[in-house]
């Protein structure tokens, strides 16, 4: 019974780590809809003539059923983050439709977008000023705040 218990369990863990790998083609289709996305993003930016804003799509995961791709974005200055970022979701179906008359040769159907705001720069910037200061982040856990999950 025990090695029973042990057999189903390393089963187990080893379906968690394969079925949460990405594939090749997720792989593929993340690169070509990122490289398309940035297009698309910095030309409506272009387009409508706002200044001192840079936008870049830092990561795309696609789900194993390439139903859905969630995109995260870079948006320096940071400040224009969130209100950028709720532009970017009301403008999702036409971003899409862009999106889908560049990669309609490469792509049967274009996966659903979910855009996300990309805070790990934030986060890494926060883990170095925490470093470089007088109190050990690492011996004091508190000192740094808990990273946002989505």
């Amino acid at each position: 019974m025990f090695r029973f218990l042990i057999l189903t369990t390393l089963r187990m863990i080893e379906f968690v780590y394969f079925c949460s790998m990405e594939t090749n083609r997720q792989k593929k289709i993340g690169s070509v809809l990122q490289k398309d996305l940035v297009d698309i993003l910095q030309g409506e930016v272009r387009k409508n003539g706002i200044s001192n804003l840079v936008i870049s799509v830092s990561k795309v995961i696609v789900t194993t059923d390439l139903s859905i791709a969630k995109v995260y974005l870079s948006v320096f200055p940071q400040d224009k983050a969130k209100d950028l970022l709720e532009a970017v979701k009301t403008n999702a179906p036409l971003i899409k439709h862009d999106l889908s008359q560049r990669v309609k040769l490469q792509l049967r159907k274009v996966p659903n977008l979910a855009f996300y705001i990309d805070d790990s720069l934030d986060y890494i910037e926060k883990i170095d000023n925490a470093l470089s200061g007088k109190e050990n982040p690492i011996v004091n856990r508190d000192l740094l705040e808990k990273r946002k999950k989505f």
